[in-house]
Order: structure tokens, then sequence, then C-alpha cells
């Protein structure tokens, strides 16, 4: 037994079948192709974690007083 029920002699059965289908070209190009993409992948995710270091903290700056001013209430009910 093989891989999940699949035997060695199945597995070159269906090795044979696609190379008959795609050609051996066109699979070297699908192969380096997908080697790439692999390839890319990997670089963009370690990109990511060293990006993503933490950041020293900010001071908050002083807050504004949140009360409404009630000159701006009186003006903006005249206007």
């Amino acid at each position: 037994m093989g891989l999940g029920g699949i035997s060695i002699s199945e597995l070159l059965i269906v090795l044979v079948i696609v190379v008959l289908i795609f050609g051996t070209k066109r699979l070297k190009t699908i192969g380096s192709d997908l080697g790439g993409v692999i390839k890319g992948f990997r670089s963009a995710t370690s990109d990511d974690n060293e990006k993503k270091a933490p950041e020293p903290a900010k001071p908050l700056a002083s807050p504004e007083p949140d009360a409404e001013f009630p000159e701006r209430k009186q003006k903006s009910r005249q206007a």
C-alpha cells in the first residue's frame, strides 16, 4: 500500500498519462513556474514578519475637552 490506498504502480500509470497529455516540455515549465510562485510566497511571508516588528509606543497627545460650548449651540440654532 502506498499513499492513502494508492500503490506505486497506480502512481506510475497516472504519471505516464499526465506526461502523454501535457508533454515533458510543458511539465518542465509548469514545475519551474510553480517553484517561482512558492519562492515568491516564502519571501513575501518573511518580509511581512520583518515588517511587523514591534514599534515603540507613541505618547498620547493631550486630550481635548469633550465639553460642548453653549455659545456655539446658540449660534447654530439662530442660523
